[in-house]
């Protein structure tokens, strides 16, 4: 049986194991997802574990993202400019791969968008900088998007910013701004991508967008928020003629790119999609 699994504290709340799960019956493969919550202090031994179990790999969530690189034995390019690993592949010799799909499965979304950054006018923007906005500011900037972000706290914008740039076909793709930036790059920007957790559930009624500010036909709106499915971020945007998405696909895509790792086999993205959503995925 190929064993997989989901590390991190807390991991009660996953949508994973359904998804996996679901993959796993609808392909055939004789395979098992399992929640591995893992105590902060306990990192090192539980990534070691993975291999001594006989786990072909697991995915890494809050708050063990960083705290599990130094106990790898290589990481991928994506994992080492993000900066973070969501994805481990235990390899046919037992060496310990990092790598992050956060940013695979963000572009490969868009593209199910038919949304193409090829002719994305004016570049785009990101509304936050942690984690996910690291991983969608390489996805955008190694495809050599002018990219702006900005964030409440100017220090964390830069340091995204430097952290990226010498993993970047041009380091000047990535623009830092403080939040005050914002009225003048909504002006003009093609996509707008929020990644900050600003209208989540329960917080329905909030948004990241300032109210009196409106989106403009032709523009794109990616919020990585998927609980609920329409946020008050996305009205926004509508109201204004833009187009607008959850985050639910980028959720999906990472999960496939993960699993297709492991498996070596294509992912039933829709089996997959349908689990996330309640469905009984087969």
């Amino acid at each position: 049986m190929m064993l997989t699994g989901l590390m991190g504290w807390p991991v009660g709340h996953s949508k994973s194991p359904a998804m996996h799960n679901a993959a796993f019956r609808a392909a055939g493969v004789d395979g098992f997802y399992a929640l591995l919550p893992v105590h902060p202090d306990r990192v090192g031994e539980a990534v070691r574990g993975l291999r001594a179990l006989g786990f072909r790999g697991a995915n890494v969530t809050v708050p063990h993202k960083q705290a599990v690189i130094p106990h790898l034995d290589e990481l991928t390019p994506e994992a080492r400019a993000i900066g973070a690993v969501n994805t481990i592949l235990v390899e046919e010799d037992g060496r310990l791969v990092g790598t992050n799909t956060d940013a695979w499965g963000f572009a490969r979304d868009l593209q199910a968008q038919r949304l193409d950054l090829a002719t994305l006018v004016g570049g785009a923007l990101v509304l936050g900088a942690g984690g996910s906005a690291r991983a969608v500011a390489y996805a955008l900037a190694s495809r050599r998007i002018p990219t702006h972000v900005l964030a409440r706290r100017p220090e964390q914008v830069q340091a995204l910013a430097d952290a990226l740039a010498p993993h970047l076909p041009r380091g000047d793709l990535i623009q830092p701004h403080p939040w005050s930036h914002l009225p003048d790059l909504a002006l003009t920007v093609g996509l707008i991508v929020n990644c900050t957790p600003v209208g989540m559930t329960p917080h329905v009624d909030a948004s990241p967008w300032p109210e009196d500010l409106s989106f403009r036909p032709g523009q794109a709106l990616y919020d990585l928020v998927y609980n609920p499915p329409r946020t008050r971020l996305m009205a926004q945007a509508e109201a204004g003629g833009a187009r607008a998405w959850n985050g639910l696909g980028m959720l999906v895509y990472q999960g496939a790119r993960a699993w297709e790792l492991w498996t070596g086999r294509p992912a039933p993205v829709e089996v997959m999609r349908a689990a996330v959503l309640g469905g009984s995925g087969v």
